[in-house]
């Protein structure tokens, strides 16, 4: 219900702008821009075309309202929608951006364009949004936020609530960051303890002394699966001697975690890995899928060829052929399966280093179980369906689909687990590797097991 209330408001918000964008009404555009929600704009440029986009944005203020629209907006259409802009223009719609949002609006932008608005910034921003950007990509440093502040653990509580009131730049004050004397983090404090406790109590006192933090070049995955696992708001990033540089906050880690599973979900699918896929142009969308159909080609060859040595089977019992289909639809769904369980669990944190094998083996006695019974199921019919072909026929067909789906669950769960221990990315196994690869094993032992049962 609330998602149909949602699409219905982004509905009537749509046909508002265009009515008003016909009309040329720019002192109305102006106000309705204003009283829609940043992410609900972001939200209707995806529906507005490249005109429409221009002409809203060239009367957006250089305000708070437009940075946080900016952060909102999709990857493509930022990129695009900048592209065209003065780097004063850009400067002035990022100034009221924190440093993290400045940093990945700037990151969309080509080397020269970006650099051109860092220079228009004041000096300390620069030096912060350089050192952000220096960060490798999809790291907790490059997503961090550093307009925090950090209390000193031989503060009374008092005193840290007066110093609290004058922090009104600091971002997630639901978390107290406490330092020693060599400015190093040795605890966190929450602002519910820090209200509730004697005023005259020292910090270091009340404080959580053992913190769950990350490095700057930690992967933000992995940063995304401690707030989930602790249900954090927020977890401090250290240096190499604890000192606190930034913290990463819910809000950007929900992003993370939408970002990531569509990642994955795309690459599974053989369909690459660009996040905006749907915003690309028919071209760049054949393209990021090309290589991946090119490994399904190949396979395709390869099962072409092992089934074309086996001609004289097929000739012999056209009652084969019959079943080609079946022996690699089965194989391919259940490897399928098996892969898209373990990728999830690895993204998931639910399978951890050292319990593969458990793992591994239980899939197989999935594997096993489902085998046996579509195999009894598909040899029977094979029985009654062909009455005049030879009585083993549905014994060699239910033994190949149980191996076809004992073989496909194996596959579907070593190769990810492969890939991670070699550090490549799990999602690339499952679509195209996965099921290519268990369509040739699939044939060739269909028409092994064949070879090897019926009289030929």
């Amino acid at each position: 219900m609330r998602k149909e209330m949602f699409e219905h408001e982004i509905t009537i918000l749509r046909d508002t702008f265009g009515r008003l964008l016909r009309r040329q009404a720019h002192t109305n555009l102006v106000k309705l821009i204003h009283k829609t929600h940043p992410a609900d704009l972001a939200v209707l440029f995806r529906y507005f075309t490249d005109e429409q986009q221009s002409k809203v944005f060239m009367l957006m203020r250089e305000d708070e309202h437009t940075a946080e629209f900016l952060v909102e907006l999709d990857d493509t259409l930022l990129s695009n929608l900048l592209q065209d802009e003065t780097p004063e223009r850009i400067s002035g719609l990022i100034e009221h951006a924190s440093a993290n949002d400045q940093s990945y609006i700037l990151g969309t932008l080509e080397k020269d364009q970006a650099q051109s608005v860092i220079d228009l910034l004041k000096t300390e921003e620069q030096e912060e949004i350089e050192e952000l950007m220096g960060y490798p990509e999809d790291s907790a440093g490059a997503m961090m936020t550093t307009d925090i502040f950090t209390l000193y653990q031989d503060s009374t509580c008092k005193d840290a609530l007066n110093s609290l009131q004058d922090q009104t730049e600091a971002e997630m004050v639901f978390y107290l960051y406490i330092t020693d004397e060599d400015d190093r983090m040795v605890g966190v404090a929450s602002l519910r303890a820090l209200a509730t406790t004697p005023s005259d109590t020292l910090l270091k006192n009340i404080m959580v002394k053992r913190v769950h933090s990350v490095r700057p070049d930690t992967d933000q995955e992995e940063v995304a699966q401690i707030v989930a696992r602790y249900n954090y708001l927020a977890v401090p990033v250290l240096d190499g001697d604890d000192h606190l540089l930034g913290i990463v906050t819910v809000d950007d880690v929900v992003d993370v975690i939408r970002e990531e599973a569509t990642e994955d979900f795309l690459q599974m699918a053989g369909a690459g890995k660009d996040r905006e896929i749907l915003l690309k142009s028919s071209w760049e969308n054949a393209r990021a899928r090309l290589p991946w159909l090119f490994a399904s080609w190949i396979g395709g060859i390869i099962a072409v060829s092992i089934i074309g040595t086996f001609e004289y089977m097929l000739e012999n019992i056209i009652a084969l052929a019959a079943f080609i289909p079946v022996i690699i639809g089965m194989g391919g769904n259940i490897g399928t399966q098996s892969s898209t369980i373990i990728v999830r669990g690895m993204a998931t944190g639910r399978i951890e280093i050292g319990n593969e094998m458990k793992i591994l083996f239980k899939e197989i006695r999935v594997g096993l179980i489902l085998g046996v019974l579509y195999g009894l199921l598909l040899g029977i019919f094979a029985n009654f369906r062909f009455l005049d072909a030879d009585p083993l026929l549905g014994f060699v067909v239910g033994l190949s689909i149980c191996c076809s789906m004992l073989i496909a669950t194996a596959v579907g769960t070593f190769i990810p687990l492969v890939l991670r221990k070699l550090d490549i990315d799990p999602a690339i196994a499952t679509g195209p590797f996965v099921t290519t690869s268990i369509d040739i094993l699939g044939v060739l032992l269909y028409f092994l097991i064949a070879g090897y049962f019926l009289t030929i």
